[in-house]
This record gives C-alpha cells, sequence and structure tokens, in this order.
C-alpha cells in the first residue's frame, strides 16, 4: 500500500497531526484504495506520511471507533472487514433509520434547510460524469447531513453518523457504476420531502439504502 505523494508530507503541516492522518486513511479506505482485511502498519504509515508512530497509533483508535477499522490483540490494525450476515444486519438497520430519518424531515419541512439540499443536489449532479469520486462522496455525505438538519433529531444523527461510516465501506466499491442512479434516488427523496409526503421520503430513503447495497429489502 502506497499512499499518494501529496500526503508524505503530513508531518509538516501546521494542522493537528491526528486529524490528518485520520483524515488520509479514511479517504483512501473509503476510495478502496486500501480494502476491507488489508492490515495498517503503524510504522509504514508513519513513515509513509511523514509523522510519528503516535499520531498514527490515536488515528486507527479513532478509525475503530467509527467501525471502519479493526484493531485485534497481537494482529493490529486492518481495514474492518465484515461478514454477510453482518453486511445484512448493517444494511437492514441503516435502511430503517434513513427511512425515519426522511420521514421526520418531510413532516418538519424546513424551507430554508430544503433550499440548502437542492444547491447540494444540483452539485452532485454536476459531479456524477467527473472522475473525482472523492468529490461525489462528500456531496453523498453532505445530502445525507442535511436531510438529517431538516429532521432534527440529535439521537437519530448520533446513531447514522457511526452506521454511514461502516456501510460506507460495503457501498463503495458497489457504487462507482451508480452515480446518476444514486443521485436520480436522492431527486425522488427531495420531492417527497418538498411534498411533506413523510410517507413516501421513508420508502424512497429505505430502498435507496438497499439499492445502494444491491440487496433486496
Amino acid at each position: 500500500m502506497t499512499l499518494p505523494r501529496k500526503e508524505a508530507s503530513l508531518g509538516a503541516s501546521h494542522s493537528p497531526l491526528t486529524t490528518l492522518v485520520v483524515e488520509a486513511l479514511r479517504e483512501r479506505i473509503m476510495s478502496g484504495s486500501i480494502p476491507p482485511g488489508e492490515r495498517l502498519v503503524e510504522s509504514k504509515l508513519s513513515e509513509e506520511l511523514g509523522v510519528s508512530r503516535m499520531p498514527v497509533r490515536e488515528a486507527l483508535r479513532q478509525l475503530a471507533a467509527e467501525g471502519i477499522v479493526t484493531i485485534e490483540p497481537r494482529r493490529g490494525a486492518s481495514v474492518t472487514a465484515f461478514s454477510p450476515e453482518q453486511v445484512r444486519e448493517l444494511v437492514e438497520v441503516r435502511a430503517t433509520l434513513e427511512g425515519l430519518n426522511a420521514k421526520l424531515a418531510a413532516q418538519r419541512h424546513d424551507a430554508k434547510q430544503i433550499a440548502e439540499m437542492e444547491r447540494i443536489l444540483e452539485e452532485g449532479s454536476r459531479l456524477i460524469d467527473s472522475d473525482d469520486q472523492a468529490a461525489l462522496l462528500e456531496m453523498n455525505k453532505r445530502f445525507h447531513d442535511a436531510l438529517g438538519s431538516i429532521a432534527a433529531n440529535s439521537v437519530l444523527q448520533e446513531l447514522m453518523r457511526s452506521l454511514r461510516d461502516r456501510t460506507a465501506l460495503l457501498f463503495a466499491p458497489l457504487n462507482r457504476g451508480r452515480n446518476q442512479q444514486n443521485w436520480d434516488e436522492h431527486a425522488a427523496i427531495l420531492r417527497a420531502v418538498i411534498k411533506g409526503d413523510a410517507e413516501l421520503a421513508s420508502l424512497l430513503a429505505m430502498r435507496h439504502v438497499y439499492n445502494a447495497a444491491q440487496m433486496e429489502p
């Protein structure tokens, strides 16, 4: 595993090193450059990133708390790999919570925040034909975060953040060929929210998760 040259100068940055290492590793994991199951060796990462082992160790702990890295005694850290049963369970829970998220958003119907979602949808749609998968992933995150802001349930959003990090590992390799479908589904969810159709918004959001996972509900 070789990280990009631009990341090799992290040690020269004035930003908190742990934060930089977390961001660099998360980007590589979510893009699939570091695949599930691959070991994350502190000494190798610290050399490649140009930092000491301490921020690397702390970064791995943070990513483990998010569920995208697994740390095991005597084996060290590796990118989390899920069993088929775990995949099914994660998708079922995320689909259910995304449905609730969209339902609440449609019921609460905040006009200002809906306008922000429309801007995100427009920007994401423009990126569909680009090769910038990292930017599309970021716009996808912004869309779902904005939907959560309208739903206005802090407990639900805390649960969703954890699930989105974990399921992103599952969805990233499956979704590279369905960018158009993803954003068409986002648009349909937003239309239901704008209309205030809570049941339809919930159904579309749940179906969106199952489609992203390429699973039947």
